[in-house]
């Protein structure tokens, strides 16, 4: 109900909660598999990025492709649910662009959330409801 009455922005941030809360449910042995398909279709110029915050924590030379990058994601530790949001944020409009849409990608997703993180996941929601329908301080 509140994807359908919030504006496109806030509906934006709303997905990538969702996808984000997603990402924290997966178990662990899930996240290179999910991480690797994330990376699969990556541009350039988003490995490239990607590559850079890899390089940031220190773990190999920033080599900007996809074999690389899913090399070296067991290496990342607790860094590899953040590796995974990154990724899947470049993505950005791929889903609409795929004929995914915002409610195909929510319907796909709330499903498998955890009843904790669903719970959790509404307040975040209910805060960006707000924030859209009486607007940002700043």
């Amino acid at each position: 109900m509140i994807a359908d009455s919030i504006g496109r922005e806030a509906r934006r941030q709303l997905v990538g909660e969702v996808i984000h809360a997603w990402i924290d449910d997966l178990p662990e042995e899930e996240l290179p598999r999910h991480y690797a398909n994330a990376i699969a279709d990556l541009d350039q110029q988003d490995l490239h990025m990607l590559a850079a915050w890899h390089a940031s924590l220190e773990v190999g030379p920033p080599i900007p492709n996809a074999e690389f990058l899913a090399g070296v994601f067991p290496t990342l530790g607790e860094n590899r649910r953040e590796a995974l949001k990154i990724a899947v944020g470049f993505k950005g409009e791929e889903p609409a662009r795929e004929g995914v849409t915002e409610q195909q990608a929510l319907d796909r997703v709330l499903p498998r959330l955890s009843r904790r993180r669903a719970i959790e996941l509404a307040h975040e929601c209910i805060q960006l409801y707000a924030w859209d329908r009486l607007g940002s301080s700043s």
